[in-house]
């Protein structure tokens, strides 16, 4: 980025992080599309509602080239209670990515947190629980075949570190033994989808990045399909500097892509508050830039994306749990906030 460009940049920071709207509408306007300055894809979660919101869709055309459902692509949505499957949201947000270009990434096939009475009901005198697990993972990835990857696995490790998490799956099919599993049965459905095993706070819990690391160790050793590893970056204002990069590191010794699978920046979770308002948007756009900046000096092949979990403020899921938050780089009304200057910084 040239100097010019850089100071115009640091100078709209001081503007946007009061959210003025003359000055956020100024930065729209110099602001170049995400998209267009990293070597790499810059993604947002979607549910099926906001592809009928025209500012939504433009926002998102604008910055984004990679989708990812936000939530109506796992079993909370896909599964019913009887065992059948419902895909008419997922299939719309599909469409969408396709008939405008864009990649879509699948999330999340197996997640602990997640127990449908279709499976906890299951009449094993009429199908195994395996049989049934096997069904679901090559019905969700064989319908959506040609997606560029998958969370197969979601926040496997305990949030203490110490060992992994108990579930319905690994009650039924074992701790590491329904990890391999699921990665088997994905990757015979779509042998070109690459195949992410996805966690959080890796950037906070040492212990659990260590956890982490030794399960893909175990897992890559049993000659699981582990195409990439997923860091998901839900991350605060008052992250230590210098944390991000340390754990993209280790996770990058395994030489897998990398994808930070939602990225977003709380200003009100962490354990210290900022004073006031202006000075939690200005660390929050010091935590972007440090995140994109960590991202982006990864070697390139390993560089799988970047996906931001909500593009808009009123988008994040954080919002509905404190209306107080303002964790995306655009304000509610697609402007770009300081965060997204210094995403633009950190990417270039």
């Amino acid at each position: 980025m040239s100097l010019s460009r850089r100071a115009l940049l640091g100078a709209g920071l001081a503007v946007a992080a009061c959210d003025h709207s003359a000055g956020a509408q100024s930065l729209a306007s110099v602001l170049s599309p995400l998209k267009s300055l990293a070597p790499f894809p810059i993604g947002t979660c979607v549910q099926a509602s906001q592809l009928g919101d025209p500012a939504w869709v433009n926002l998102a055309l604008a910055q984004c080239n990679q989708l990812t459902p936000e939530w109506e692509m796992k079993m909370e949505y896909i599964v019913q209670s009887d065992g059948s499957f419902r895909f008419d949201r997922p299939d719309q947000i599909a469409g969408f990515a396709r008939s405008r270009g864009l990649r879509l990434y699948g999330t999340t096939l197996v997640w602990y947190s997640q127990r449908p009475e279709g499976f906890v009901n299951l009449d094993e005198n009429r199908v195994a629980f395996g049989r049934a697990y096997d069904n679901y993972i090559t019905a969700v990835v064989g319908r959506y075949r040609g997606a560029v990857g998958w969370d197969v696995v979601n926040e496997a490790v305990a949030e203490d570190g110490e060992g992994l998490r108990d579930s319905l799956w690994s009650q039924k099919l074992g701790a590491v033994d329904h990890i391999r599993r699921a990665f088997d049965v994905a990757r015979a459905a779509d042998p070109q989808a690459i195949l992410f095993l996805n966690d959080y706070n890796l950037e906070y819990l040492p212990k659990k990045l260590a956890t982490f690391e030794r399960l893909v160790e175990q897992l890559l050793k049993a000659g699981t399909p582990i195409g990439g590893i997923g860091t998901q970056t839900h991350l605060a204002v008052d992250l230590a500097p210098g944390a991000v990069g340390p754990s993209l590191a280790a996770l990058a010794r395994f030489g897998l892509p990398i994808h930070m699978s939602e990225l977003d920046v709380s200003l009100t979770r962490g354990e210290r508050q900022m004073p006031t308002r202006a000075q939690g948007l200005a660390a929050q756009a010091r935590v972007y830039e440090e995140v994109a900046g960590a991202f982006a000096a990864l070697p390139p092949q390993q560089r799988f994306a970047l996906t931001l979990w909500g593009l808009r403020d009123k988008d994040s899921w954080l919002v509905g749990r404190d209306p107080a938050d303002a964790p995306a780089a655009f304000d509610d009304a697609s402007r770009p906030k300081a965060a997204a200057v210094s995403l633009a910084n950190g990417l270039a």
